[in-house]
């Protein structure tokens, strides 16, 4: 049997270290779950908003409303 020497466990500074990755680790995934969400969720979000406003006349609308059309709108 040979013998071989066991390395020593890092006493010191272990925890400093196993945070340091976890906070940049974790940095990382959050920016990449914004990133996706912007990018998946707000802005195809934004485009119906933009595509509605894009041709609507508020002064049309008033108009309808003033001339009876909706009658829970005074």
């Amino acid at each position: 049997m040979a013998s071989s020497t066991l390395m020593k466990p890092q006493m010191r500074g272990l925890l400093a270290k196993c945070l340091w990755f976890h906070v940049v680790r974790a940095f990382i995934v959050s920016l990449g779950v914004a990133a996706l969400y912007k990018f998946g969720v707000a802005e195809p979000r934004k485009k119906p908003y933009a595509d509605f406003y894009r041709n609507y006349d508020s002064m049309k609308d008033f108009e309808m409303r003033k001339a009876g059309t909706f009658q829970s709108a005074k």
